[in-house]
Formats: C-alpha cells, structure tokens, sequence
C-alpha cells in the first residue's frame, strides 16, 4: 500500500540535517547554557547560533528580539496575555478576528473573564479580513491587536501590511500569528509591520517542542513563567538546547529552499483540487482559489453529503493521512469556528477535510489520492439518508 502524507499543517518530518545537529545534544553535550563553565558555554553558544538562524528567516533586526518557548500555542499565550497585562495602564481592549488560532481566542476569552474586552472582527465568506472592520473595531482603550498572517484551517492570506498600518497609525502594537505561514510563505516582521510574531519550527521540519515569539523593542510584554532569567527575563525555564538547535537549521534551510518548496506544493495544490473537483461532484472548496491570496500548502474541501471523520478514517485505512480540522481542535468533535465564521452550512462544516501538503510529496501522491479519495466520498455517501434524499 501506498502511503500519502497530507497533514503538514500537523507536523512535518524532521530534517535529517536537524536531527545531526540536535545529537550531540541529547548525549554528550549536556550543559546548562546558564552554567558559566565549558560544557554550559558549548550549549549557549549554540543557543546564540539557533537564536540568529531564526531571526533570519524572519528578517528581523537582531537575535535578541527572538524569544524561544516550548511551542507555537506558548507563543501566542505569552503575546496576547502578556502583551494585555503590560498595557493595563493604557487599557483594557484587545482587536482580533473571529477565525483566529484557538490559542488566541482562549486566551482572549482568559483575559475578559480577566476584566479585559476584547472585539471579534468578522470575516468574509473566503475568510479575509477587511482592514476598514479593524479600524472601526479599534477604541481609545485598545492596547493590541491581533491577525493571523494565514488562517490555520481555509489557507487563506490575509492583508496584514494594510491592518498593520492602522494599528500603528493608533500608535497600537501589532501581533501576527504566523504558525501557518511560517517556512512556507515569505515572512518579514519589518516588511509586514509586526510587533510582536510567532510561529513553531515543527510546521517546517524542525523538532516538536520548540516555538518562536519575535519581539521588537516597542513591544512591552510581562513574561508568564518565572523563576529564572532565562530569555532576557521574559520566559523562565531551562531551554531545550537539543530542540532548539534542530529548530535552527531547519529555519536555516526554509530560508534558502522556501521559493523552490512554496512552487512545488503549489503546483501539486493546483492540480490535486482540479483533480477532485473533476472528480467528485458537488465539492466545495473553503476558502480562496489556489494562487497569491491562499497558501501553497492548504486545500479545506467539503464533500457534501460525505462526514468529515469518516472521511478521514477511511482515507486512513487506504494510506492517506488528511485532517478532519485543526489539530489543536480536532478532538473535541466541535463544528470549526472557521468554517462557521465564513458562513459554511452546518452539514458542509461537517463534511470538511484538510490536505495540506509538503516539499516531499509527489506527482504520484497526487495520482493516489485522485484515485482513492473519489471513491471513499462515493462510499460514504450512499451510506448517508441526507445524501440519498
């Protein structure tokens, strides 16, 4: 049996070279890099190294501005929370999407029963955010806001240059959650206007357990974890040195594969929805068409009358890993606030699927799953009463 990976938006293999390079660091190489003696210094010096190759995927001005945490959800946690709790003396009022990262709606639902409000910016029915509904969101008393670069589930880019001007212009500090564009996409906080960003190394290769939040230095953050100096005293806790480095090379080598990756998973995308679309009536596809304003790695489809999870396990059983939703939501079983954002019928939501593809997968995986997927849909919809009647 053939087996297709479509779930890059999950996790992706580790690189064999970031693998190498995290070696010596699971064994002989042990130090605590805030140990002043030899073993202690070989491990912050290549904290240093990892610390720059990540600052230069993003292009941002120095490696100091980089802050290293156990994931992309810390991340966000620290930027929305931390962020809020720095600002208090301006404000209470928070400016994010209604299709945003589940770690930044929980922490923005933290932060309310907190004494903070927050406003949810509506989207439209391919996901984007209108610049203009940021503006009118926007109060006196707000202190950040909050856009995701790409949406984690629908691909969909947003115009984050445009928000980021209108927060600035406010004098507002700017947050972009960049888990789904990160590696794949181009990603210049200086470009993009960020002041605050983050994304996890896991989305392009690197180790699990290792996540980014960029900081320029008009952005007050109050740290959530203390108890040790670690990070410029904003995130206390021993670094994973090991993850930490593998996290490095793989955003050393994203920088310089990034055009060649983004190309090559664009052209399978292209194909693999023309494919299907042929294919398998009544298809729907969420979010933008293939091309500038979506990502080269995302497909969401709906197949009407065919349930989400059974399509999932059934593609399983045939060698093709997919998704059913977002990874940090998809065991809850709940309908995506996403797909109910853009306004997707409730039988459409259920029925919605995520292939996101990576630098790896071939031609051939696409012949796979233009073959099987057609008839697992054909399968599930004579089993369901709504699609017979």
């Amino acid at each position: 049996m053939r087996h297709v990976y479509l779930d890059h938006h999950s996790a992706t293999p580790l690189l064999p070279e970031a693998l190498e390079a995290m070696r010596p660091f699971l064994a002989d190489a042990f130090g605590n890099p805030s140990s002043p003696h030899q073993q202690g210094l070989r491990a912050r010096d290549a904290l240093a190294e990892a610390r720059a190759q990540v600052a230069r995927l993003i292009n941002a001005e120095s490696p100091e501005q980089i802050i290293l945490t156990s994931d992309g959800a810390e991340s966000a946690n620290l930027a929305l929370k931390g962020a809020a709790w720095a600002q208090q003396d301006r404000g209470h009022h928070i400016v994010l999407s209604q299709t945003e990262h589940p770690a930044l709606l929980h922490s923005a639902a933290f932060l309310e029963a907190r004494g903070f409000s927050c406003a949810r910016v509506p989207v439209d029915a391919q996901g984007f955010v209108d610049p203009e509904r940021v503006r009118a969101a926007i109060t006196d008393k707000t202190i950040l806001v909050a856009i995701h670069l790409v949406n984690h589930e629908i691909g969909t880019v947003q115009p984050i240059p445009q928000i980021a001007a209108i927060a600035h212009d406010k004098g507002i500090p700017f947050y972009v959650d960049a888990e789904a564009a990160a590696g794949w996409l181009p990603v210049d906080v200086q470009a993009l206007g960020a002041d605050l960003l983050s994304f996890s190394p896991h989305r392009f290769y690197g180790p699990k357990g290792v996540g980014v939040l960029y900081r320029h230095r008009r952005a007050r953050l109050t740290p959530l974890l203390h108890g040790g100096d670690q990070e410029g005293g904003r995130r206390a806790g021993v670094e994973n040195v090991a993850g930490i480095v593998g996290a490095g090379v793989a955003a050393h080598i994203a920088q310089h594969e990034l055009p060649q990756r983004a190309a090559h998973c664009a052209r399978l995308q292209k194909r693999l929805w023309e494919g299907l679309r042929a294919a398998v009536p009544r298809l729907k596809l969420n979010g933008p068409d293939p091309g500038p304003r979506r990502s080269p790695v995302n497909l969401n489809l709906s197949a009407e009358g065919a349930e989400g999870e059974g399509q999932l396990l059934l593609l399983d059983t045939r060698g093709i890993a997919v998704a059913a939703g977002s990874a940090c939501v998809t065991k809850s079983l709940r309908a995506s606030h996403v797909l109910e954002a853009i306004g997707l019928d409730p039988a459409l939501a259920q029925a919605a699927i995520i292939l996101s593809l990576g630098k790896d997968n071939t031609d051939e995986d696409i012949n796979c799953v233009l073959e099987i997927f057609p008839a697992v849909a054909a399968k599930l919809r004579a089993l369901s009463p709504s699609w017979k009647e």
